[in-house]
This record gives C-alpha cells, structure tokens and sequence, in this order.
C-alpha cells in the first residue's frame, strides 16, 4: 500500500476507536463508583449495627450496675435491721432551725374561708428559731415485730409523741398489721416526716383539711398484692382527736380511712404511681374561735359528719434508674372535703346552733428537678375554692354572714419556688421564696432559709 493510504487509513481507524474506548471506560468507571457505594453503605450498616451493640452494652452495664447498688443498700439495709434489736435499736436524731422573713404578723395567720383547723398551719415566728426536731428509735423486736418510736420537739418547747407503733413483720399473703400511734396511710404527702419534705411547709390543702398531717391512735392493716406492678390496698380503724376529728369521750371507733394505690415502671428511668384515699369521722362539738358582726370574739362549735376524698399522682424519673446524678419528680394531689352537721354560734353566750352544709376542694401540684449533684430546684402551687356553703342561722336570717368572717367564700392560693443543696446525705440547706394568699387582701411575701441536719443510723423514706 502507498504509504500516504496507509497513514490515512491509521489515522481515520483511530478516531473510530476512540468513542468505543471512552464509552468503556465510563461504564467501569460508573462500576467502581457502584462497588465503592455499596462498600460505604456495608460499612455505615455493620458500624450502625455496632453502635446499637455497644449502647445496649452501655445500657445493660448501667442497669447491673444500679441493681449491684440497689442490691448493696438492701444488703446494708437488711445488716442495719439485723444488727438492731431491743438491746441495740437503732437511733438518729433530726436537727432543723431556720430563719423567717414574713411580711405579716405571724400570730394572725388564717386561711380565709375555712373553719380553722387547728394544727400547725401557720408559717411560725419571724427570725431565728429552731424548727421540729426529731429524735427517732427503731428496731426488730423479735421474727414477727417491728417497733418504732418518734418523738418530735417544737419551736415551743414541748414535746409530742408523733409516731410510736409496732408493724408486723411475718403475717402471710403480703398482709402487714400496724398499731399504735402513727401518721395515717391517706394521700401520698401524709406519712412524709417534716425533714423529708421537699419544701419547708405543708401544702395548702393539707393544712385546710387535715390540719398540716393526720396522725391516729388506731390500727392499720395493709395488703401488697402478687403482681408484677405494685397493688396495695388498706385501711385504718381509729381514734383521733384531731381536725377533721374532735376529742370524744365514748368506745369504738372514731375515725375510719381507705386507700388504694397502684403504681409501676415505666421503661428503666420512668416509675409512677397513683393513689385514691378517703376518710371519714363525725367530730362533736369541734370548736373553733372566730368574731361576731360586731368584732366581739366568739365560739362556735361543729358537729356533724365530715368526710374527704385525696387523688395523688407522682411520677420520677431518672436517667436509667440513677439519681445521683440527675433526677425529677413531679406531684399532685387533689382533695374534696365536705362537711354536714349543726353549727352552733356563740357557743358561750347566745349558743345558737342550725344546720350547717359545707363543700370544698383544693389541690396542689410540685416538681423538684436535681439538675446536678447535690443541687435541687422546685416550684409549687397551692389553690383552695368553694363549692358550697349553707348556715342555717344565716339562711334564715337569724345572724348575717357578718357573724362569721372567717367563712367569708374565699379562694386561698399559694406560690412557692425553692433551691437546696445536700454536701452529703446527712444535710441540707434551703432557701425558699413563697407568696401566701391565704389571708384576703393580706399577701405574705416569705423568705426562708433553712438547715436540716441528721445524726445517727435512719431508716429509708417513703416512695
């Protein structure tokens, strides 16, 4: 071939192959993208998948770990009650004082639109003072008793037995038989002592209704039922002579309670819990001082029936069952309380008594969040309201409504806000700011500030 016709036919060759070879060289190139895709999505499966190995892992560690802690402190426990008995019971002594700023006088604290219950309701005295203190024994009697004794020191002084009951240790089918002296199982706030409160003062419908806290002198028989979420049911029979009570010189029983609660968890750092309560006794002659229309101090005196439906809910949490390092609780309680009798006006002089008709309610409802260790907050709010209230003297127009202040219809509320901090488990410090509405047209702005100081072996609190 002349060499001119050769070169030519080289070159036209080449510049046909040349789209054949791209094109084959886009094509594996597209394959080596596709491997290495599928190599990257392999990779992110098996590292996702490791990943979820490793929180379960971290999960299951946390949750032996909790149990191995859980297990140490019921095993501490179990050494504590052991190592206790009557010849070396357990002994710890509650240290509280505080200091009050009030901008009311203390001495005319009342809940407008309430009969005064008589307890210690009131925010005490202004300044330095020493708060209750408690001095607490406790011990395994024998295999089938329990005994504990509380007694609690006040501001004032004086001395008051608080709690002092046997509790069984051996009955069957869950059942535990309490007696004695003892703060009644209704609600959940009731059976709390004062130095478990998370904030310095009752709520406000306990001490409308109950008098700050109900203790009997009575019985208790409590069943906790076999089931994989918690069941208790009990009652109390008793006699008690405080508010909603009065003191009765007769046999029987006085005072008789029921409770139901039930409660759970809720995945490993949620539990919860419900409740519904209900009381009931029939005070005589249960007196209270108040004023006439005419400012001159008076008695009148209630006797009747008087009965009081509690709900409460608490819900914590605390990230997988831990809560030294972050917890939260959440609370509430609702109360209906309705009352039916006679009345008696001036119980000293005119004494005139007619019908007396009264239903309230109130409800409070707290959180306390631990948002580190040893530092809490928590806010609460207080409401009282009527319903209904009928007086006889007043209806038919015998007195005025004039002739009972205290009844005026009034709607209390409260707002409280708190920090504390615990350096350890056997102190505490608080600050507390609340505004009190309990006395119409009167705010109370209250700053408190607090220690609470425990000595000595003491048992676990309540739930």
């Amino acid at each position: 071939m002349h060499p001119f016709k050769a070169t030519a036919a080289a070159v036209a060759l080449a510049f046909g192959a040349a789209p054949v070879a791209l094109a084959q060289s886009g094509a594996e190139i597209q394959e080596i993208r596709q491997q290495i895709e599928r190599i990257r999505e392999e990779y992110e499966a098996r590292l996702r998948a490791l990943e979820e190995r490793l929180r379960q892992a971290e999960a299951k560690a946390g949750q032996a770990e909790e149990q191995a802690a859980k297990a140490e402190r019921q095993a501490a426990a179990v050494a504590r009650r052991r190592a206790e008995n009557v010849f070396n019971p357990g002994l710890s002594l509650i240290l509280q004082g505080r200091y009050a700023h009030l901008r009311q006088d203390p001495e005319t604290y009342r809940i407008d639109g309430f009969i005064p219950s008589g307890g210690e309701v009131g925010p005490g005295e202004r300044g330095f003072s020493l708060t209750e203190s408690e001095l607490n024994l406790h011990a395994n009697v024998d295999p089938y008793f329990r005994a504990l004794f509380t007694a609690a020191y006040s501001p004032e002084n004086q001395v008051e037995v608080e709690e002092a009951y046997f509790q069984t240790l051996s009955l069957p089918q869950g059942l535990t038989l309490k007696g004695g002296r003892f703060f009644s199982g209704i609600g959940y706030f009731n059976e709390q002592h004062h130095h478990a409160w998370d904030f310095i003062d009752a709520p406000l419908p306990y001490r409308a209704f109950l008098g700050r806290q109900l203790g009997n002198d009575g019985v208790q028989l409590k069943w906790v039922a076999p089931t994989p979420f918690f069941l208790a049911l009990g009652g109390e029979a008793a006699r008690s002579e405080a508010f909603p009570g009065s003191k009765r010189n007769k046999n029987g029983i006085s005072l008789g309670t029921a409770f139901a609660r039930i409660g759970g968890d809720a995945g490993p750092s949620h539990n919860w819990r419900l409740g519904l309560s209900y009381l009931q006794t029939s005070p005589q002659e249960r007196a209270y001082g108040d004023q006439d229309s005419a400012g001159t101090p008076v008695v009148n005196a209630f006797s009747g029936r008087s009965t009081l439906w509690i709900a409460d809910a608490v819900w914590k949490w605390a990230p997988e069952g831990n809560p030294t390092q972050r917890n939260f609780k959440f609370q509430a309680e609702y109360f209906r309380f309705q009352e039916r009798g006679t009345l008696a006006f001036d119980v000293k002089g005119a004494n005139l008594a007619d019908r007396y008709d009264a239903q309230q309610h109130g409800w409070y409802a707290q959180a306390v969040y631990q948002f580190m260790p040893r530092w809490r907050v928590g806010v609460r709010y207080d409401r009282l309201a009527h319903d209904q209230m009928n007086i006889g003297q007043v209806l038919n127009g015998t007195l005025t409504a004039a002739d009972f202040p205290i009844l005026n219809p009034y709607n209390p509320e409260l707002y409280t806000a708190m920090i504390d901090w615990s350096p350890t488990e056997f102190s505490r410090l608080r600050l507390q700011y609340a505004r009190d509405k309990s006395r119409q047209g009167a705010p109370d702005d209250q700053i408190f500030l607090q220690y609470i100081l425990s000595l000595g072996a003491h048992g676990a609190h309540k739930y």
